[in-house]
Formats: structure tokens, C-alpha cells, sequence
């Protein structure tokens, strides 16, 4: 299983949260390059990379993206790489690392707080192809 993800980047996010899924869905959508693999926190793979980090393993408002062997970024630095990996119009977003990863944190924190309200867990199908991008679905 390990080569299958090894070399890619891998999105955690939280599985029972409907902002988090929408956010799933349009990396899953736009990622034509197939950089991405994804894995909920809740997972065994997710607590996994959360208990060798000695984070917690309990709370799941924080999205992380994961670049094996090489670093793990949160908040609102995992979003702003994933847009640059993306690559595209997307990469416009890099201007905002200007910005204290302090400032950017407060924008991400108040929709984590939020994430509930804003959207209703949805039930996403993905492609087979996609379906193979899950780590431990």
C-alpha cells in the first residue's frame, strides 16, 4: 500500500464534516495531475500520522497535508500549498503567504469553529478513479 501513497501528497481532513468533504471534492476535481491522496482523521491510517506527530488524536478541525518523508503543513499553509500544487489560477493564492501565518490561521480558525453550521454532511460518490485516491476509506 505504501508505494501507492508514498509519493504523493496526502490531504487529512475531517470525515464527518460537510465543509471538509465539499473542500475533498473540488481538490478531487481539479487534481488532473493526481497529486493527491486523502484520508480522514478519523481513519487508523489518519490516527496513525496523527499519533507519530504527537498531535491529537481526538480533535478533528484541522485539515493537514502530508508530503511523505519531506513535511506535514496545517491550516491554512496546507491550503494555500494545495492550491499551488495545483497549480493554474490557483496559484494567484500564493500572494496571500505574505501574510503571518498567524493572520491567515484566524480566517481558517473561525470557519473550523464554524464548519458545522456552514455545511450539512453530504453524501459524495466518488468516481472509481477518485475511489482509488482514499486511503483507508
Amino acid at each position: 500500500m505504501q508505494d501507492s501513497w508514498q509519493n504523493k501528497h496526502i490531504v487529512f481532513f475531517d470525515g464527518d464534516c460537510g465543509v471538509c468533504n465539499f473542500w475533498v471534492q473540488w481538490i478531487l476535481e481539479r487534481d488532473k495531475q493526481d497529486k493527491f491522496m486523502f484520508a480522514s482523521l478519523q481513519s487508523d491510517f489518519g490516527q496513525k500520522f496523527l499519533s507519530e506527530r504527537g498531535l491529537k488524536t481526538t480533535e478533528f478541525n484541522t485539515m493537514y497535508l502530508w508530503k511523505p518523508d519531506k513535511y506535514y503543513l496545517i491550516k491554512s499553509r496546507a491550503i494555500l500549498q494545495i492550491a499551488n500544487l495545483l497549480g493554474g489560477i490557483y496559484k494567484l493564492s500564493g500572494i496571500t503567504k505574505i501574510l503571518p501565518t498567524s493572520l491567515s490561521d484566524i480566517f481558517y480558525d473561525m470557519i473550523s469553529r464554524n464548519r458545522m453550521k456552514l455545511a450539512n454532511q453530504k453524501c459524495y460518490l466518488p468516481t472509481p478513479h477518485q475511489r482509488k485516491k482514499f486511503i483507508e476509506v
